[in-house]
C-alpha cells in the first residue's frame, strides 16, 4: 500500500498498478508520480508494457493555479502544468509545460 491506503504494485520498471484500472510513472519534469487511468473508461489506450509503456493521448496534470485562479502558488509547489507524450519508455515535454523540461524528451526513469 501507498502512503494513502491505496493498493500499489509493481508493473515493470517504469510502472505501478494502482487500484480502479490505474497506473502511475514517475515524472521527471514534476518530481511526482502522475497516474493514467488505462482500464478503457476514460480514453486513454495503454501497450501494456511496464519496461517501455506507451500511452494515447497526451498525458495532461495540471495543479495550483492552472486548476483554481484563486490559489497562489508558493515556492516548493509542484509544476501548474505538465503535458507530454509516453511513447516506448520515454516521456516528451509539450511547450505548455510549467518546468525546465519543457520542450525536451528523456527517458521515465525506473521506480524503485
Amino acid at each position: 500500500m501507498d502512503g494513502e491506503g491505496r493498493v500499489v504494485s509493481a508493473l515493470g520498471s517504469k510502472l505501478r498498478a494502482l487500484e480502479g484500472g490505474k497506473v502511475a510513472f514517475m515524472c521527471p519534469g514534476c518530481g511526482y508520480l502522475h497516474q493514467v487511468t488505462v482500464d478503457g473508461s476514460r480514453g486513454w489506450t495503454f501497450n501494456g508494457d511496464g519496461d517501455r509503456p506507451t500511452f494515447s493521448p497526451s498525458v495532461l496534470v495540471r495543479t495550483g493555479s492552472a486548476v483554481d485562479p484563486t490559489f497562489v502558488d508558493e515556492p516548493g509547489d509542484p509544476p501548474t502544468v505538465c503535458h507530454s507524450f509516453v511513447t516506448d519508455g520515454r516521456i516528451r515535454f509539450l511547450d505548455d509545460s510549467t518546468h525546465e523540461l519543457a520542450g525536451q524528451t528523456v527517458d521515465l526513469p525506473d521506480l524503485a
